[in-house]
């Protein structure tokens, strides 16, 4: 049964009776039913939805981020940022989707050729808890505006959420059926992913999701978008501004209390400059405050589950045991709540799970580098590819490392890596596949139709 934990109390918010079989079949052939409207509206009208949704969502910003609070932990400030970021991309693809999606004329032999791109229909979303309104809004928000509809599984410890992004479609006007949240398990989920109505299916989840997803849907030739797990490394070069650096590289890590796809994971030092940068790093990570993630001033909340802190927990001491040395933090803090402190680990190598294994949460692996050569081949050593970042003073070198060395889907120079609704974000290697976001994310689910008339 779907059920909502606060995870800094251990408090159990509310339990979801599930939906059965029958209901899910019913919830798809009625957003089956909406396409067959919806996918004809116009662009201006799917727009006007679109932007009194955003409308909607600052409107009740504070109170979704309450939400996210008490349902996963996430430190209010960083709900209300995340609510924005929705309302932005929301405006983003009203603006953009018509011209994204307009008829391409090709020059051929015929008299007229061109390509149109036209609606695949329902479109599952499987979403997990740690951005629970902006993995389900970025989805969403490209997709309906192609004229598709949505039916969404999301976490069942952000169930609330769920229900509520539902409530926020509704209210915005759009009709019964565009958007529909299913209460349901995993095994709910394949079955709705063999449901003959579900033309495509977009995953966020981990590597082993990925490849399940990846399986149902390829046994029935399913398109599939899939942004999986990351471990992403920070190249911090002899050149870089090392207080900056370990500003941005701090704030990178413990976004979301450390638990986000795209966190800063491993900090790959050069070694003329490790020593320093492990100070100034120690220092940014053990002023941040954890604490209630309802009060404003907390930076670093509880994890969003005790089973997911304890398996943190676990990767530190095994590390730590494969001769790491711990510079901050590392015990789990008496009292109740799944709380982990800002940690540091260094001279962490190969055969620890801070070198190999994604840290989902607030710690810092600091792995050292003889020079930028060797830097890279560590970075590109992983079997992720979703973000990489790296800071030196030559711009120059910067950009190249970022656009021809580092093995990840976005690469960022002197800053951290985040999405962006202007821009394509997705994985390479065992980070998964396709785009989000940008012109690439609205053309993931059409049928980018050849037109040829003689």
């Amino acid at each position: 049964m779907p059920t909502s934990i606060n995870p800094a109390t251990g408090q159990t918010l509310a339990e979801y009776p599930p939906m059965s079989p029958a209901e899910i079949k019913q919830a798809i052939a009625a957003a089956d039913r909406a396409f067959l409207h919806w996918r004809r509206t116009a662009f201006a009208e799917r727009a006007t939805l679109t932007r009194a949704l955003a409308g909607l969502l600052r409107e009740r910003a504070g109170v979704l981020a309450e939400l996210m609070a008490q349902e996963m932990g996430k430190p209010v400030t960083a709900g209300v940022a995340e609510i924005e970021k929705c309302a932005l991309a929301c405006d983003y693809y009203a603006e953009h989707a018509e011209g994204f999606l307009a008829d391409q004329v090709v020059a051929t032999d015929a008299a007229r050729s061109y390509v149109t791109h036209q609606p695949l229909g329902v479109v599952l979303a499987i979403m997990p808890w740690n951005f629970p309104f902006w993995q389900v809004l970025r989805f969403a928000a490209p997709t309906l505006m192609a004229g598709n509809v949505a039916v969404l599984k999301h976490a069942g410890n952000v169930t609330g959420c769920a229900l509520a992004i539902e409530a926020a479609f509704r209210e915005a006007g759009f009709p019964h059926g565009v958007f529909t949240t299913l209460l349901a398990d995993g095994a709910q989920a394949r079955a709705a992913i063999r449901h003959p109505k579900v033309r495509a299916v977009s995953l966020t989840g981990s590597t082993l999701a990925g490849r399940d997803v990846a399986r149902v849907a390829g046994a029935r030739l399913k398109k599939t978008v899939l942004e999986l797990g990351g471990s992403d490394p920070y190249l911090i070069l002899e050149d870089a501004d090392l207080e900056q650096a370990a500003v941005i590289c701090a704030k990178a890590r413990l976004v979301n209390s450390g638990q986000s796809c795209i966190a800063a994971k491993r900090f790959i030092v050069v070694a003329p400059v490790r020593e320093e940068f492990e100070q100034l790093l120690v220092a940014q990570m053990a002023a941040a405050r954890m604490g209630d993630p309802q009060d404003p001033e907390t930076d670093v909340g509880p994890q969003a589950r005790h089973d997911l802190r304890d398996a943190l927990h676990d990767q530190v001491t095994r590390s730590i045991a494969k001769g790491a040395r711990l510079l901050l933090g590392g015990q789990v803090p008496e009292g109740p709540g799944a709380y982990y402190p800002p940690t540091v680990l260094t001279s962490v190598a190969k055969g620890m799970p801070a070198w190999s294994e994604e840290l989902f949460g607030p710690v810092a692996a600091v792995i050292p580098a003889r020079n930028e050569r060797a830097a890279i081949q560590i970075a590109n050593s992983s079997v992720f590819g979703l973000g990489a970042a790296v800071f030196t003073l030559d711009r120059d070198r910067g950009e190249r490392i970022a656009a021809t060395e580092l093995e990840a889907g976005s690469c960022f120079v002197n800053t951290f890596v985040r999405s962006d609704p202007r821009l394509p974000f997705g994985g390479i290697k065992e980070s998964g596949y396709g785009r989000e976001l940008g012109r690439a994310g609205i053309l993931e689910f059409v049928n980018q139709k050849t037109v040829f008339l003689a």
